[in-house]
């Protein structure tokens, strides 16, 4: 009997002995499991990529589906603002509700957000390329496009809001989330680089606007080589989609291979989840989110605007028909190259800060632009220029809408699943105010006198679009810059949640893996 009182006094001593320092073990070990867990380049880099199908199919789209209707598809501009509008509207919808799906998602072998990116992947590049192929039949010709549109636009926010909403869940380092969003920027305005390149290069080497023959009484050989141009525009369009859907679905699959899902804290909660109708009012009644999403808002819609006119505002406009899709690709390079500038700078000076320099950066290009004379150099010197200020355009608003949710769970620890809505419902007041917009920019040309597939424009559709890419980008700029400066989120408070969400997971971690070694 002695001896089995010494055996079991002897292992509660041993227990005791290894629950005590168990605490300072954890905390010891713990930063070495961080630093295995931690993102690598590659990660970064993989991540990256996912972000590119979104900006390369919508550059061409933004910068070309425009012209194409009007000049390939020849649809009266008033069908095709109800296309465009509608197009986008639908997109704008389906935000939110994909968003609250995707919180309601369930936990799978390859994460929560990876499914849907993976199964919308086929569907969305089926959908693109019948977007650019024009029927042969006339009658429906309208809704042959607005579906295809709307579809590709459901099959799109199927995968960019899951992807959006990944950025917290690579990673519960804020530093690491900044670091792969620049990354991520980066290589999105690449892909806005290689879609107008792709996009550009293939279309512009061919124009429904033939040069004049020889003979100028030979009616027959202009409208032969017309018909001729027109078929080649429609294979060019065609040829461009099928190569950007080759690049579509070859980054999702670096996306999907190279980035592991992180699961995210051991934070359990026994509340059911949230309604879509208590995730909204959750979400709206958080006043930095709101001020962060009317400011971008009238800002993007800025760059939207010019974006949708500005092919045909350097064709009709300036005159500049041979070299559009060029002054385009400069445009998109100058916005890649500094990219990385604008993230040193918000790094060094804020993200506020860097928001007021790098979108007022463009306002001097816009008025230059439309007050000078057409010329060719000086138009690729705005382009330049405009470009520096369409990368701060890109990567200031995903860099600060997770400070947003940050700053939320800092406030409401106990609600979860809500990423995913922060994004959703921001992308969705971006789209669907782009859409209308882009509507009654396309309609206002309609009402100056558009001619469908005209080579040359009446002197109201040039002062039209000299209107949609100055004065009123500028105006919409100046109201966003005045919403953000009430942006309360500034360096202190956002060092500030980091530091309690840091503890929060420390003390977490600490206490889950506490209970399970004991």
């Amino acid at each position: 009997m002695a001896r089995g009182e010494g055996a079991e006094q002897y292992n509660a001593t041993l227990l005791t002995s290894t629950i005590k320092p168990m605490k300072t073990e954890i905390k010891a070990i713990k930063p070495k499991e961080q630093r295995k867990s931690g993102l690598t380049v590659w990660n970064k880099l993989c991540y990256a990529f996912g972000g590119a199908p979104y900006q390369i199919t919508g550059s061409a789209l933004g910068f070309f589906l425009q012209i194409y209707l009007l000049d390939v598809a020849q649809l009266d501009p008033f069908y095709a603002s109800i296309i465009l509008f509608v197009g986008r509207a639908w997109d704008a919808v389906t935000d939110p509700t994909v968003g609250f799906l995707v919180s309601r998602s369930r936990w799978t072998g390859i994460g929560r957000m990876m499914p849907w990116i993976l199964c919308s992947t086929p569907f969305a590049v089926l959908t693109y390329i019948l977007i650019w192929y024009v029927p042969s039949f006339e009658e429906g010709k309208v809704i042959w496009y607005l579906v295809f549109y709307c579809l590709f636009q459901s099959m799109q926010t199927c995968f960019h809001v899951p992807y959006s909403a990944l950025t917290m869940f690579i990673s519960n380092d804020q530093k690491e989330r900044d670091s792969a969003t620049a990354y991520r920027m980066t290589v999105e305005v690449l892909g806005t680089v290689l879609g107008t390149a792709i996009q550009g290069q293939i279309v512009g080497g061919v124009s429904t606007c033939p040069t004049e023959p020889e003979d100028h009484n030979s009616t027959n050989t202009t409208l032969n080589t017309t018909i001729v141009s027109l078929e080649d525009s429609k294979r060019a369009y065609l040829l461009a989609s099928g190569v950007i859907c080759i690049i579509y679905v070859f980054c999702a699959a670096v996306l999907f291979f190279g980035v592991k899902e992180q699961k995210g804290s051991g934070r359990k909660t026994s509340a059911p989840p949230l309604t879509f109708r208590q995730g909204l009012w959750v979400i709206v009644s958080h006043g930095p989110y709101v001020k962060l999403v009317i400011g971008f808002l009238f800002t993007s819609l800025a760059f939207m605007l010019l974006e949708g006119n500005f092919a045909l505002f350097i064709t009709h406009a300036l005159g500049h028909r041979e070299d559009f899709q060029n002054i385009l690709l400069v445009i998109m390079l100058s916005g890649t190259l500094t990219i990385p500038w604008w993230q040193w700078f918000l790094t060094r000076f804020g993200k506020k800060t860097a928001t007021y320099c790098g979108i007022l950066w463009a306002v001097p290009f816009m008025i230059l632009i439309v007050s000078v004379q057409s010329h060719l150099i000086i138009s690729y010197l705005v382009s330049v220029g405009a470009g520096v200020s369409v990368a701060a355009a890109f990567l200031l608003p995903w860099s600060m809408l997770p400070d947003v949710v940050d700053d939320f769970k800092v406030q409401n620890p106990d609600i979860h699943g809500h990423e995913a809505l922060f994004y959703s419902f921001y992308v969705f007041f971006i789209k669907f105010a782009s859409g209308l917009s882009l509507g009654i920019s396309t309609l206002s040309l309609k009402f100056a006198g558009y001619v469908t597939g005209g080579c040359v424009q009446p002197e109201a559709v040039s002062l039209t679009l000299k209107v949609l890419v100055s004065p009123v980008p500028i105006v919409l700029i100046i109201i966003g810059l005045l919403v953000i400066w009430t942006y309360p989120i500034d360096e202190e408070r956002r060092q500030g949640n980091r530091k309690l969400l840091e503890d929060l997971l420390d003390s977490e971690s600490e206490s889950s893996e506490l209970g399970s070694s004991v």
